[in-house]
């Protein structure tokens, strides 16, 4: 049949244990309850049960012979063979060739639960026949398949073929076997050829460089389209690993500059760099490093605060912080008021412990150059470039509001952050100036300590602010660091050596370029009367005494570089000096502008003595400046000491 139709619940269908009694509470009372009524698999497993026997020929139910259910004799036995008194007894007789019972006429339930005319049912009963039966394969059924005319004609050759078991058995135990030794010489052969394969995988695998009409055309494509970065992240791994194995893994006739040209070019490409900065940044790190630092530079530096301990302390902080919903942690081992924010429900900087200035928003390494200056209490502290006034707060914290802190910034816009600031956290020893810090010497000297946060590059913050990568070249660089010679040598001016606490520079960047970094202060530790000390910080790497061919002073192994990938926060650079002496070597009169800015601005309890054969050629020269210079010329420079204020009452 081409169509056919469903009856009863279906395969899948599955009974509740226990339904049968529930449901009987509802159900109108049977008219015969002498007697069970099987289901289709209970007269399925008795019509095997009673093939197995072998006592007859198994037949159907004639069509038409009668609907109605026949009452149990009395001499019928529990397992239905024999004391039938009806003329049925023939049929209910089972075959002894045939071992299950083939579908015939489906079973149709009338409404009230018999079965219809055209169906037939099994004689026997069994116990339990109310739980549901499950055939031979596990499947649960209540419904029979028709089948087709071809199944009949099988079924018709099955007895032939039974007298014949035994041998096809046999037969198909021979075949299993013929399969299963087959396939073990299959697997012989790919175990074989597996160490072949993979020699070849490695052979494919190796790197090899590309050639210059495959990068040209990859620079075309590159116009057109944007480059394929698996393509690129996949050849900078090769590239990798020939240059770390170079002697054996390189190509014949090719050099390491090769491959470090498309090594930079892939990176740049890759990170969206400039050609400049990453060779920059390729003499400073080594090839596994770089591509460290690189990866941090694409993910944010963890949020960080600092506890103001002039209002609270650290941990009532944190347990009212933990109370709004923030998770956080300490900061480390080596702060003792920094804590880190994981994530928070409320935003950090808006929080009423916020507002009241119960902590500052602060990157972890900005608490370094604080620690390495080391401020003490009633001392007088210049924070040379102040904005937006984080050190500032924190020195002052650190003096318990004592002594005096001169915050300078050349910006006066950046300013308006650092009085915000300043008033929140509740600092009242703080002076708040805007003035060029070159010119600093001039204004007010005489300090203790001073801080100087240079401006630089911001090389150490990509992850901040992901511009840097491409808008910074090497006259950027190089003006960073004359700017910043100029400043370093006004700040080492400023100190009073004969400070009996003090005495001290901190210079710091955030900037990992040596041009910013070791290179400007060696050349203070030419200029001026200054050592490097330790920085009293624990961890962080040694500065550079040598770089390409540059070589520094050795003690530059005393001040500290950190990086994001080591130490998990910005790039910085942090170096400290103590000044020894007031006096400024003699050295510095033939030197460029940045000295000579430096050089009229010594400290006024300063005695520069000039040797006694020189002073009647200096006296004679400067009587002939005088009458050559005019007169307003003269007038200023008579001004010019009346000028200097003493340094201290």
């Amino acid at each position: 049949p081409s169509r056919k139709e469903k009856r009863g619940p279906g395969r899948k269908a599955r009974k509740q244990r226990g339904a049968e009694v529930e449901l009987a509470r509802f159900l109108p009372p049977e008219p015969e309850t002498g007697r069970k009524k099987l289901s289709s698999h209970g007269r399925k497993r008795a019509a095997k049960r009673r093939l197995g026997a072998g006592s007859g020929p198994a037949g159907r139910r004639p069509l038409g012979g009668g609907g109605g259910e026949r009452e149990p004799t009395a001499g019928q036995t529990a397992r239905g063979r024999s004391g039938f008194s009806d003329g049925n007894s023939k049929w209910l007789t089972p075959a002894k060739a045939k071992k299950t019972q083939p579908k015939g006429n489906h079973v149709e339930l009338s409404s009230d639960g018999e079965v219809e005319e055209g169906s037939w049912e099994m004689e026997e009963e069994e116990d339990g026949s109310s739980e549901e039966m499950v055939d031979d394969y596990g499947a649960l059924s209540s419904e029979e398949e028709e089948l087709l005319p071809i199944e009949k004609a099988a079924l018709k050759q099955k007895p032939d073929r039974e007298g014949l078991s035994e041998d096809d058995s046999e037969e198909e135990e021979e075949e299993e076997e013929e399969v299963e030794e087959a396939s073990k010489q299959k697997m012989g052969q790919k175990e074989e050829e597996g160490p072949d394969l993979q020699l070849n995988l490695d052979i494919d695998e190796q790197f090899k460089l590309p050639t210059s009409e495959e990068i040209e055309k990859e620079d075309i494509l590159f116009i057109s389209e944007p480059p394929d970065l698996h393509v690129i992240h996949q050849r900078i791994q090769g590239n990798m690993e020939v240059l770390q194995d170079f002697g054996v893994k390189r190509e014949e006739g090719r050099s390491r500059q090769e491959y470090l040209t498309l090594l930079r070019r892939d990176m740049a490409a890759y990170y969206s760099y400039s050609d400049f900065l990453l060779t920059k940044l390729m003499d400073i790190f080594p090839l596994p490093e770089l591509v460290n630092f690189l990866e941090a530079n694409e993910v944010p530096r963890p949020v960080t605060i600092r506890t103001n301990t002039l209002k609270t302390r650290r941990r009532d902080l944190a347990q009212a912080l933990i109370n709004r919903g923030v998770n956080l942690d300490p900061l480390g081992k080596w702060s003792k008021t920094g804590l880190v924010i994981y994530d928070s429900t409320v935003p950090i900087g808006a929080t009423p412990e916020y507002l009241a200035g119960h902590y500052m928003l602060q990157g972890a390494s900005s608490l370094l150059p604080v620690m390495a200056l080391a401020p003490q209490e009633n001392e007088r502290i210049l924070d040379m470039c102040c904005a937006p006034g984080g050190k500032t707060s924190y020195i002052a914290q650190l003096m318990k509001n004592t002594g005096m802190i001169l915050a300078n910034d050349s910006s006066a816009e950046r300013l308006r952050s650092v009085v915000g600031n300043l008033h929140r956290l509740g600092v009242t020893n703080a002076v708040v100036s805007n003035c060029d810090g070159r010119q600093f010497p001039k204004v007010l000297g005489g300090f203790d300590r001073v801080l100087l946060d240079a401006p630089c590059s911001g090389t150490g913050i990509i992850s901040k602010d992901p511009a840097v990568k491409t808008n910074k070249d090497e006259m950027d660089i190089l003006r960073c660091a004359h700017l910043q010679k100029e400043l370093i040598l006004s700040a080492i001016d400023s100190v009073n050596a004969a400070s009996e606490t003090g005495g001290y520079i901190v210079y710091c960047t955030c900037s990992i370029m040596v041009e910013e970094n070791e290179w400007v202060v060696d050349y203070a530790l030419k200029k001026r009367n200054v050592r490097l000390v330790a920085t009293g910080l624990d961890f962080g790497k040694e500065g550079f005494t040598r770089f390409k061919d540059r070589r520094f002073h050795p003690s530059l192994k005393s001040t500290r570089r950190f990086y994001p990938h080591t130490h998990n926060m910005d790039g910085f650079f942090v170096a400290k000096f103590k000044k020894f002496s007031n006096a400024i070597p003699q050295a510095q009169k033939d030197e460029g502008p940045a000295e000579e800015a430096a050089a009229p601005s010594a400290v006024p309890d300063t005695i520069v003595t000039e040797p006694p054969a020189k002073k009647k050629k200096l006296e004679g020269s400067k009587a002939e400046e005088k009458q050559k210079l005019p007169q307003p010329a003269l007038k200023k420079k008579r001004s010019l000491p009346a000028q200097k204020r003493p340094l201290k009452a």
